[in-house]
């Protein structure tokens, strides 16, 4: 596929090892985008100098990489701060110095999860456990710096057809176990990574040709579900009875961080960028389990716009 006309500028991918950032690589490469994908291994965003390096020639820096361990960051509150939080902040500064547009994913930790509702992209941030701190001094280190050139793109229950992640983790289970206990007192959007990553090159585009304003926006799937709804919609797509699914309480599962109870976000902002919202996630769970081809192999589900 040919470069989309306007669109010459190579991009840089972080995080192009992960789960997220695998598809976004996939659709960028199919599309014919000039990208740079730096995984893990090649940049260390805690290091202020390779960021400087990492990020100079680029006109646009997608962040993906982050601490994502949230058991772990209750022990590790300052590590996962200098991924999360300082490690983001030399991405914005130097994105400021060289004029290069930022789109930062974060996450739905950011709230308290106590809302009877979905939360707008401008509700007040109450972060209940230390990975949600961590990701928020991300998010006010990308809005702080980048006022008019950073976007922060806030993504919940993510899931992929590789790597590890809950619906992978069912289907594994499933042809192990005869019943499996899963928590329904846990409300959410699970969304497809493959198509987060669609989204985020559709706004990324928007945003190098100035048609989409700077700031936060909410990267779910919509509707909602339980983690136990979930299960039972896995369950009955790949053809198993999702009566073996049991429903538990989050108590059955004592975990070192406490989740939000409520994730389910709001969609407004999607307009201004003159974008429409995620689909409905049981639509995009069919799809994603009706098409088993690996993101690599998958027809991209979006273009850069020129």
């Amino acid at each position: 596929m040919s470069v989309p006309s306007g669109a010459t500028g190579r991009w840089l991918v972080i995080g192009a090892d992960g789960m997220l950032g695998r598809d976004l690589v996939a659709i960028l490469t199919a599309t014919g985008r000039p990208i740079t994908a730096a995984g893990r291994r090649r940049l260390d965003i805690t290091d202020p100098d390779a960021v400087r390096a990492a990020v100079q020639g680029h006109e646009l820096v997608i962040n993906a990489a982050a601490w994502t361990d949230v058991d772990g960051a209750e022990q590790q509150e300052t590590t996962a701060t200098r991924v999360n939080g300082t490690g983001v902040a030399h991405l914005a500064e130097s994105c400021a110095a060289t004029g290069a547009r930022l789109m930062h994913v974060s996450t739905d930790y950011v709230f308290a999860g106590d809302a009877t509702e979905p939360y707008p992209e401008h509700a007040p941030t109450a972060p209940v456990n230390a990975y949600g701190r961590s990701k928020l001094a991300g998010e006010r280190a990308v809005l702080a710096r980048l006022p008019e050139h950073g976007y922060v793109v806030r993504t919940a229950w993510l899931y992929a057809t590789h790597g590890r992640n809950f619906v992978r983790t069912v289907l594994r289970l499933a042809a192990e176990r005869e019943h499996l206990d899963v928590v329904d007192d846990q409300v959410g959007q699970p969304t497809w990574s493959y198509l987060l990553a669609g989204r985020l090159v559709e706004l990324a585009g928007a945003a190098v040709a100035s048609r989409a304003p700077a700031g936060i926006y909410h990267g779910t799937c919509t509707g909602q579900t339980s983690w136990y709804g979930l299960a039972r919609a896995v369950f009955t797509l790949a053809g198993l009875d999702p009566e073996r699914i049991r429903p538990v309480g989050s108590d059955r599962f004592p975990r070192p961080a406490r989740r939000p109870a409520y994730s389910v976000l709001a969609h407004q902002r999607w307009a201004a960028a003159g974008l429409p919202p995620l689909p409905h996630w049981q639509d995009a769970l069919t799809a994603a389990l009706t098409d088993r081809r690996s993101a690599t192999e998958a027809t991209p589900p979006a273009v850069i716009p020129g």
